[in-house]
């Protein structure tokens, strides 16, 4: 962007100094939240005997969220240098990579998740023969080569260059071309359709269920469709659209860059599918018992730890 701060200021209402604090305090409060949460899911999952299909879709979201965490730091030192990217070329290049790496993992691997539940509930009996840990992992070893060929171009020293020491048009996206335009609605588009199919097609066989022989069943897809619904809905929905905006306003001709609200609403949208990092752990709490056990062992030895203390005291 050529704008100066002044121009940025009158024409958003905000200061560059105002909005780089609300965006850093933002990504550090993610950041605090997110690491020790997936890092205990890896733990908890790994060291997890009995595994099954919807245990390898959740492990592999969790290395998909701590891979999106550690650009994290990135953005913070971004933001804290009034948006000039002191970390160079090979970084910056890497911070795309890893942004769509996540996005796209975690978005086809919710939708993994739905159709393992689609199955469980509505095939109940011919899912036994489908549903085995080895057809997951080669599910999830697929859909990570492809998403990683396929973002292979990011790192691609000749479309990602800086512009200019200090500029790197990769962490927010900013520099793109009508031609991510299909890409960008396609890649979205199909985990969308996915999982409305799945949900639609679970909530009417869950109306022909009994309330009282299958209620555990129900109660676990109930709870699923709520935070796949959720995750989805705030973290992945209003970037998509924004992007398609994005792009179908962007001018690579323009010498002052996309309009100023434009590319805020980018970065907002850009910065809430970092929520997406926070929600998962909420998911694995309700659908992995091992992760739930690891987590309340640790608050119950804290709480015991800080009776002692006061006993002690």
């Amino acid at each position: 962007m050529n704008l100066s701060e002044e121009e940025r200021d009158a024409f958003s209402g905000t200061s560059v100094g105002q909005w780089n604090t609300v965006l850093t305090t933002y990504y550090i409060l993610i950041f605090i939240i997110a690491v020790p949460g997936n890092a205990l899911a890896l733990w908890a999952f790994f060291h997890q005997k009995n595994t099954s299909p919807t245990k390898v879709f959740l492990s592999s979201l969790s290395v998909a969220d701590i891979s999106y965490i550690l650009i994290l730091p990135m953005r913070i030192g971004y933001h804290l240098s009034d948006q000039r990217w002191p970390f160079g070329d090979v970084l910056c290049r890497l911070s795309g990579f890893l942004f769509y790496l996540n996005m796209y993992c975690s978005l086809y691997l919710m939708s993994f998740i739905s159709l393992d539940r689609f199955v469980a509930v509505v095939l109940p009996i011919k899912s036994q023969s489908i549903r085995k840990p080895k057809y997951a992992k080669v599910a999830v070893v697929i859909l990570w080569v492809i998403i990683i060929v396929s973002m292979s171009p990011t790192l691609s020293l000749r479309k990602t260059r800086t512009v200019s020491p200090g500029i790197c048009n990769n962490l927010y996206l900013e520099k793109t071309s009508s031609a991510a335009l299909i890409s960008t609605i396609v890649a979205f588009a199909i985990p969308l359709a996915v999982i409305t199919v799945c949900y639609t097609l679970i909530l009417l066989k869950l109306r022909t269920l009994d309330q009282h022989e299958e209620r555990p069943v129900k109660d676990k897809a109930i709870k699923m469709i709520i935070l796949v619904l959720m995750n989805f809905l705030l973290a992945f929905v209003p970037y998509h659209v924004c992007r398609v905006i994005y792009i179908k306003m962007y001018a690579p001709g323009l010498t002052n860059g996309p309009p100023e609200p434009l590319v805020r609403a980018n970065q907002i949208t850009s910065a809430l599918t970092c929520v997406s990092g926070v929600l998962d752990p909420v998911m694995y709490f309700f659908l992995n018992r091992a992760y739930r056990n690891q987590l309340l062992q640790l608050f119950c030895r804290k709480q015991e730890t800080n009776l002692q203390s006061h006993l002690i005291g």
